[in-house]
């Protein structure tokens, strides 16, 4: 047995990429009211890149149910969107080095993103393991590369109770120390069991509407901060840490 592939982990789709269904067909949506798409308007480059993780492995999963709403939303807001399928995600620490592809494809989509969602059910009143096994696998920084650094963010959560917060104030606070801008608005959907049809699509409701406002929200944020990200994330700390390094090598190659 390979030691990059856990025994106990199920099998995956190649790309580590959730196929979103009836991406042209959104029923809950007064389409007249959204104006699509956005970032034409405002931006004449390429369409906003956004990423969205959510934290559930069940058969209905109403995280995942959530998100793929969240990409359909994107989409007809003109968003370029991936949904990362965390099927065979190993644990953090589990595989020696992280040389596991999920974790490399996880990471690969982190850096092709401008913007992220994130999902959660609350679980015990937190998020899931899983949602922050995904995270846990986003270094801050990988070489001189930064995964996350300077990324807009939109979160939400789903609850099988009464409505709370517990979930997207983690996801804040996640999204926080990795460094990226998570937008004012959120999303939190009580009694999610009752907010899907049978076919998994999202009823028409103020939950709907509001993870409507949020990924418009997040669009819009997407764009404006596209051209100042440069500016933005460039800190005293990381310019000395490179600097530092930069000098280290020298003195090697010098001494060589």
């Amino acid at each position: 047995m390979s030691a990059t592939t856990p025994p106990c982990l199920p099998a995956a789709r190649p790309d580590r990429l959730r196929p979103l269904g009836e991406a042209d067909r959104l029923p809950a949506l007064q389409v007249d009211l959204l104006p699509a798409p956005l970032w034409r308007e405002a931006d004449p480059g390429h369409a906003p890149r956004i990423l969205l993780l959510y934290g559930s492995l069940r058969e209905r999963s109403y995280s995942r149910l959530a998100t793929e709403e969240a990409a359909r939303i994107l989409q007809w807001l003109g968003a370029d969107t991936r949904i990362f399928d965390p099927l065979d995600l190993p644990l953090p620490d589990q595989v020696a080095g992280d040389a596991h592809p999920a974790v490399e494809r996880l990471r690969e989509l982190s850096l092709w993103s401008e913007g992220q969602v994130w999902c959660s059910p609350e679980r015990h009143g937190q998020i899931t393991g899983l949602m922050k096994a995904q995270i846990d696998h986003l270094p801050l920084n990988i070489g001189a590369v930064r995964p996350t650094q300077g990324r807009t963010l939109a979160v939400m959560q789903v609850s099988g109770g009464s409505q709370s917060f517990n979930a997207v104030n983690t996801l804040r606070l996640l999204g926080r120390w990795m460094r990226m801008f998570t937008i004012p608005n959120q999303s939190s959907v009580a009694r999610a069991w009752e907010q899907f049809d049978e076919r998994g699509r999202m009823l028409p409701s103020a939950y709907y509407d509001r993870i409507v406002d949020v990924m418009e929200e997040l669009v819009r944020f997407t764009l404006l901060l596209r051209p100042h990200l440069a500016q933005l994330t460039d800190r005293y700390s990381e310019r000395k840490a490179d600097a530092a390094q930069a000098a280290a090598f020298a003195a090697s190659a010098s001494s060589a």
